[in-house]
């Protein structure tokens, strides 16, 4: 009798570990589904960012915009992480942009091979031009290049628009 109870007992619990697992399965496919749907809306929305600093001086000239120069440490910055996803990967943000604002990111990633060295060059430049030490930081510029604004380090995001709309409205 004990022994049919041992076995019936070691049985109930082999079905349930193998059930709990395939449960667990299906919740960890689950997630990386949501994940997945979620990276794929964030890479829905591009925006469009400029490649060099004299372009999007020149951009700003002709279409009589601000620009945002956006200086970021891409590969290692969290506060600019958490700000790439809830501001720039936005809807709203896109909106915004592509109607009053000339983007222009900076990266300086610890991984030099992230970049081009032009583009490691630029930027490097950039960063001492306009004495950045902190990231995120969203500095805008006229046409001229003259510093209009900035802002240091990362706050919620909803405090990004208003602040964005100031410097709009009193460009």
């Amino acid at each position: 009798m004990k022994k049919t109870i041992i076995k019936a007992t070691w049985l109930f619990t082999l079905i349930a570990s193998l059930n709990a697992q395939e449960v667990r399965k299906d919740s960890v496919l689950d997630s990386l589904h949501i994940k997945s749907k979620k990276l794929e809306l964030v890479d829905s929305i591009k925006l469009n960012w400029i490649s060099t600093y004299d372009e999007a001086l020149e951009i700003s000239k002709k279409e009589k915009k601000p620009v945002l120069i956006y200086f970021t440490g891409s590969d290692w910055c969290g506060p600019c992480k958490v700000l790439d996803e809830k501001l720039f990967h936005t809807e709203k943000f896109k909106n915004l942009s592509d109607k009053e604002l000339v983007l222009l990111e900076v990266d300086i990633p610890r991984r030099q091979d992230l970049l081009s060295d032009e583009k490691i060059s630029e930027n490097l430049y950039l960063q001492k031009k306009y004495k950045v030490n902190s990231f995120p930081t969203l500095l805008f510029v006229n046409h001229r290049g003259k510093k209009v604004s900035e802002k240091r380090g990362y706050v919620l995001t909803e405090y990004y628009y208003p602040y964005i709309q100031s410097v709009i409205y009193n460009y």
